[in-house]
């Protein structure tokens, strides 16, 4: 079983044994203390000095001088505990389908719908100073609103939105992932049909192009400045493949919270002489998001996918990160030594 907190140093938790032997020597000064006592003085002053000093107050200073110094020997280990912090997220981009199955009511009024009023409360339930972009994907993906701190011009993009025959789940990634990273010259044409050599340009034939950085994958879930929000009501259909994208996101650091919406058992709908299959793959979005270090939400109903968003709005403002403790042990065994001596001087005109 993991612990809840582990140790940089943990050899130095070898110096609490000192504590127990400490209050073995403070009990054995104590019982010679009070046989010295009892050799030169009457029992009857003693016990009147005792009842009227009130004898448990002399092991208050001590007992928080041992407490402080247990803080301090557990700082010098440098101990590292999950806490929960202020998320520091930056950007957000919101991916979502507008293929041609987001006209079924089985999510009303219609998915299409649904998903842009819940889209829209998300955003009002954001900090002010988390910028937002929007990514559709039907066919193809595209930028349909580039990050941006003002929601007007979000609710206006998400009132734009037009629907597509397909769905290309993976490539509303790769243009999510474009956008938060344009000096790596992602480009989505380049994956789907491979023109990375023929559509080289004169300065790249000439040999005067500027060589890429290499990339250097990290820790998935480790980029902190932004996160993609990924809603789909569909199995891809066309585009990059998903699990692709998911492992380019994954290698940037980069979470992708998948959101699945509609049918999980599938069934043939007709609008306007189209015929679809309705089925979600929810298998292929629970993979995104463990791939990314994220998580998959499911909504089958329109109010389900209004706590969706109202979840995911609680989890993009709050984070959970390993920090060290030690300054914090460090700060509390100053305070109950300085609480130890203050309380010694005021009972007893004494430092301990």
């Amino acid at each position: 079983m993991k612990l809840p907190v582990s140790f940089l140093w943990p050899d130095f938790l070898w110096l609490l044994l000192a504590v127990p032997l400490l209050v073995l020597g403070y009990v054995w000064l104590l019982r010679r203390k009070k046989k010295l006592v009892l050799r030169y003085a009457s029992l009857a002053i003693i016990k009147g000095a005792m009842a009227k000093n009130l004898p448990w107050r002399r092991h208050v200073p001590p007992a928080l001088f041992l407490l402080g110094l247990t803080a301090l020997l557990l700082a010098a280990s440098r101990p590292l505990g999950v806490i929960t912090l202020p998320g520091s997220h930056g950007t957000i981009i919101l991916a979502m389908d507008v293929s041609l199955s987001m006209r079924a009511t089985d999510v009303l009024p219609t998915r299409l719908e649904a998903a842009q009023t819940a889209a829209k409360a998300f955003l009002a339930e954001l900090p002010r100073n988390i910028k937002v972009g929007i990514v559709t994907f039907a066919g193809t993906a595209q930028l349909v609103q580039p990050p941006t701190l003002n929601r007007e011009d979000l609710v206006a993009a998400i009132d734009r939105f037009q629907m597509q025959r397909g769905t290309a789940v993976g490539s509303g990634i790769v243009t999510a992932l474009a956008e938060l990273f344009p000096d790596e010259g992602i480009n989505l044409s380049d994956m789907i049909y491979g023109n990375a050599q023929r559509g080289r340009s004169i300065d790249d034939a000439a040999g005067k192009a500027k060589p890429k950085k290499e990339f250097v994958p990290v820790a998935p879930g480790s980029f902190e400045s932004a996160v993609i929000v990924l809603l789909t009501d569909g199995r891809r259909t066309t585009g990059v493949d998903t699990q692709e994208a998911a492992k380019m996101a994954a290698d940037r650091g980069v979470r992708v919270y998948s959101v699945g919406l509609g049918t999980v058992d599938g069934e043939v709908k007709g609008f306007e002489g189209w015929s679809m299959y309705l089925k979600l793959d929810e298998p292929s979005l629970k993979a995104v998001a463990q791939t990314t270090d994220a998580e998959y939400f499911y909504a089958g109903t329109a109010e389900a996918l209004k706590k969706v968003y109202e979840k995911l709005g609680t989890r993009l403002q709050l984070d959970k990160k390993e920090t060290e403790l030690s300054a914090l042990l460090a700060l509390l065994a100053a305070v109950l030594a300085i609480s130890s001596a203050a309380l010694s001087l005021a009972w007893f005109n004494r430092i301990l």
